[in-house]
Formats: structure tokens, C-alpha cells, sequence
């Protein structure tokens, strides 16, 4: 059953060849039995899993047709969850429990989704590798020695070791697509403002962006079709209306243009890599789609741009934990200032703690005109690249990420080698546009993502185009030795 899609799963359930209480057993054996050696979940929530898939059932019976409908998932460790610990991978945040449901949950659970656990993830978003939880590194699936990618790598990891159908993830710089890339599945970072925000503890609030992960473009669009939408506690959530993301997935790509940034394929990009994803373009042109040169002449300043832009929304949105109202507090503080510094100095990793930092400085007067003003004109110059570009094509392809997973511990100390792991995801961000990453094939013996990009609220496209490669290769059915073994 694990290598099973959304639809497919949803099509045994309504038939009542396996039940929802069943296959949620199947998963929570499979978590038991391997997520020891990857350490993808934080939190598994055993009783609300069967409690939920039970209910699931019921609806189902009463005539509930609802794709997701007791379809065990996971959501990453930053999204609230009514009652069950979210601690966004940090010590901070180590005994927070909350009392309401942030809305992309919560449309999964009102369509009837059962919430397996909740997965690992860098400490509060911030990295490329997952090496940066307080609960401990994530080991990937096709090589327990390398990264599963970050910061969405705990849900990565479990989809592709089919520990869960499904998982959610967020990307503020590339956190949804570098992990699906180094993983081997399908992730889809939409639109920003697509996907509420609301209940999603935050790290750079005008880049953050919810999405699904899972082993193909079709389980992703089932997804999106329950999270998107125009949500009134999120003011930067969008009313422009939704699409039925599934309704075209086979609509043929004849006619369709095909953007490649030269910028995109130049140095520093692995050979292995390059080849992958040219032999995937190739593969499109026979789907009856036309390739086009394009240029992004300013993507070279996308990294240092955000790395002004995030760290100072960081800064902002983390001074909320102080260690006053909930959260890490430290043990018998002398007076007030001491309990602010020593709960933020030992609840607060060095990889946070370097962003808060950096962001305070960029904010601080006499600097915020020659940082972060403008990091933001850059970014507006980003923007009018991809607006200039999708004048001429329909879809921008490329690679996700210069290499396939590095060893873990190999980039630790490198700060600058890490974030040049983002080159090629960061402008998506900064520009507001949706993009996705399917498995391609393989470099080195490790999976190699084709990135999809698209104009404004064209997810629809995105996914289109993403299946009809799907239809035509087998790379997104492939799957490590340690799942099938399980």
C-alpha cells in the first residue's frame, strides 16, 4: 500500500477494500520500524491518528468523496496543532502545546485527512540541510550518511521512506523543493499569499509559503486543491479564486514554452546534474513542448538579498519568545533582563541565534537604508525578470540545486557553501511565484529534482506539466532500498 497514490488509496477505501483504521496501522508500523534510523518525526501521535482514521471511516461510509478522506499524512513541526506539541525543531519551543489549529491543518482535517505526527525540520525553518533541529539531524532515506535537504527535510524523508502518503512543508527560500529534490518526490511551493499563513509559526513573513510534498504532481494537486484559498486570518492571503488543480493534470503540452535561464547553467553547477536535467528537457520536446533560451540577469543577487531581506523578518517575528508567556524559560533568573537573555541565549540555536543577529543589525539605524532598503530594491528588480520572462514562455525549467545531497556534517562549518545550495530556488521567493521540483533521475546514485516555474497563480500549469512528465517516465515511482525493505 505504501507505494500507492492519493487516488488510488481514496479508490480502496470507497470500495472498502482496506479501511482507513488499517492502512493508519500500516503506517505507524512503518514509522516504528524505520524512523529510528532516520529520525524524521519529532512528534507521532499514535491515539489521534486511529481516533481520526476512525472517524474517517465513518465519513467515508456516510458518502464522503473527499480525496484525502483517510489518508494518513504528516505535517511539518511548525504548523499549530489544537492539543498536540508543536516545537518547530527548537528548545524554545519545547513544551509548547497550542490551543488552536492553524488553517492548512485544519482544511486537511475538514476533509478528512489523518494526522499521523508531526515531522523534523531545521529550528524554525532556518537552513538547507536539517542539520539544524534541536531533536537532531534528519539521515536521507537513499543514504543514511547524507542530508535529506532542509528545512522541510523531516517530511521529505518520511514521504520518500513511505512513512506517510503525504506530508506539508513550507519554503521561505527553497525549504519545500531542495528537500523533494535531495529526496526524490514531488514538493510544490505555490504562489505566495495561495496558502494561508495563519497558525504557521513564522520565519521571514513576506516569503513564507505552505505546500504540499508527496510521491507525485497528481497526490500534490489533491492537496493543494484542500489547503489554497482565501483565508480572512491571514491578511496577506489572496482572494484571487482557486482552480480545480486536478481537472486539467492531462491536458497535452503541445505548443507549450519552455524558458531555460542561461544563468542556471553555468558554473558551480555539477555535471551529473546538468545532464539530468537537460535529459529531462529532451523529454519534454518530445511531450511536443518548444525550449527558449531566456536570461535572469540579476539572479546572482538573489542570495545576498536574502540574506538581508529573511533575517530581518527573523529578528522581528522572533522576539515574540522571551521566555515570558510561553515556551523555554531559564532557571532562576536574576531579574528581567537575565531571564530575556539567558531563555533566548539557551532556547535558541546558533544558526537562529547568527540570523537574529545579522537581521537586527541590517534593521538598526544607520544601517537599514544601505541594507535593508536595499536588499528590497533588488528584490523588485528579481520580480521584473520573471515578469519579463514569462512575457515570452509559458514555464522556466532548471535545476533545484547545484549538487545532489551532501554529506551530512560536510557543509557545517561553511556558512557560505550552505547558502549557495539556494542559488537557484532563493529568487522564486523573493518573487512571489510558484514553482516545483519532480524527480528527474539520479547523479552519483542520488535522486536529481527538475525545478518548475511558473507566472502568477498558474499552480494548475504547473502541476500539468509536472504529471505529463510523470506519465512518461518512472523516476517519481522509484524509491530506496531501507522503504522497500521495510
Amino acid at each position: 500500500m505504501v507505494d500507492q497514490s492519493i487516488a488510488s488509496l481514496a479508490k480502496k477505501l470507497r470500495a472498502k477494500e482496506i479501511s482507513s483504521v488499517e492502512l493508519t496501522q500500516d503506517y505507524l508500523a512503518r514509522i516504528k520500524q524505520l524512523d529510528g534510523q532516520l529520525n524524521s518525526f519529532i512528534t507521532v501521535t499514535d491515539e489521534v491518528a486511529l481516533a481520526q482514521a476512525e472517524a474517517a471511516d465513518k465519513l467515508i461510509a456516510a458518502g464522503s468523496t473527499s480525496a484525502l478522506a483517510g489518508i494518513p499524512i504528516a505535517h511539518k513541526d511548525l504548523f499549530c496543532t489544537n492539543g498536540i506539541l508543536t516545537t518547530c525543531a527548537s528548545k524554545m519551543l519545547y513544551n509548547f502545546v497550542p490551543p488552536y489549529e492553524s488553517t492548512v491543518t485544519g482544511r486537511m482535517l475538514a476533509s478528512g485527512a489523518v494526522t499521523l505526527g508531526k515531522t523534523n525540520m531545521d529550528e524554525f525553518a532556518m537552513g538547507s540541510s536539517n542539520e539544524n533541529s534541536h531533536f537532531g539531524a534528519v539521515k536521507n532515506p537513499w543514504n543514511l550518511d547524507k542530508v535529506p535537504g532542509g528545512s522541510s527535510g523531516g517530511s521529505a524523508a518520511a514521504v520518500a521512506a513511505g512513512l506517510c502518503v503525504a506530508a506539508t512543508g513550507t519554503d521561505t527560500g527553497g525549504s519545500i523543493r531542495q528537500p523533494a529534490s535531495f529526496c526524490g518526490i514531488s514538493g510544490l511551493k505555490p504562489t505566495y499569499g495561495r496558502v494561508s499563513r495563519f497558525g504557521m509559526i513564522a520565519y521571514a513573513s513576506s516569503l513564507d509559503q505552505a505546500g504540499p510534498m508527496a510521491r507525485s504532481a497528481e497526490d500534490c494537486a489533491h492537496i493543494l486543491q484542500s489547503i489554497a484559498g482565501f483565508d480572512a486570518n491571514d491578511s496577506t492571503c489572496s482572494d484571487v479564486a482557486t482552480e480545480d488543480y486536478t481537472a486539467n493534470l492531462d491536458s497535452p503540452l503541445d505548443g507549450l514554452t519552455i524558458g531555460l535561464p542561461k544563468e542556471y547553467f553555468g558554473d558551480g553547477l555539477d555535471n551529473g546534474v546538468a545532464t539530468v536535467i537537460q535529459d529531462a528537457v529532451k523529454e519534454f520536446e518530445k511531450l511536443g513542448a518548444k525550449v527558449k533560451e531566456i536570461s535572469l540577469p540579476n539572479l546572482n543577487l538573489s542570495i545576498p538579498s536574502y540574506y538581508v531581506i529573511a533575517p530581518s523578518e527573523a529578528s522581528s517575528n522572533l522576539s515574540r519568545f522571551d521566555g515570558v508567556r510561553y515556551g523555554y524559560r531559564c532557571e532562576e533568573p536574576k531579574d528581567l533582563m537575565d531571564m530575556y537573555k539567558r531563555s533566548r541565549g539557551e532556547g535558541f540555536g546558533k544558526e537562529v541565534q547568527k540570523r537574529i543577529m545579522v537581521g537586527t543589525y541590517a534593521l538598526s539605524e544607520g544601517y537599514y537604508d544601505a541594507y535593508y532598503l536595499k536588499a528590497q530594491r533588488i528584490r523588485r528588480l528579481i520580480k521584473e525578470d520573471f515578469v519579463k520572462a514569462f512575457e515570452e514562455v509559458d514555464v522556466i525549467m532548471g535545476p533545484v540545486a547545484p549538487t545532489t545531497a551532501f554529506g551530512i556534517g560536510a557543509k557545517t562549518d561553511d556558512p557560505i557553501a550552505m547558502y549557495l545550495e539556494d542559488i537557484y530556488t532563493l529568487s522564486i521567493n523573493l518573487a512571489g511565484i510558484p514553482a516545483m521540483s519532480i524527480p528527474a533521475g539520479f547523479a552519483d546514485g542520488m535522486p536529481v529534482g527538475l525545478q518548475i516555474m511558473g507566472n502568477y497563480f498558474t499552480e494548475a500549469k504547473l502541476l500539468n506539466v509536472a504529471h505529463k512528465f510523470q506519465q512518461a517516465t518512472d523516476w517519481h515511482t522509484k524509491t530506496p532500498s531501507l522503504a522497500e525493505g521495510a
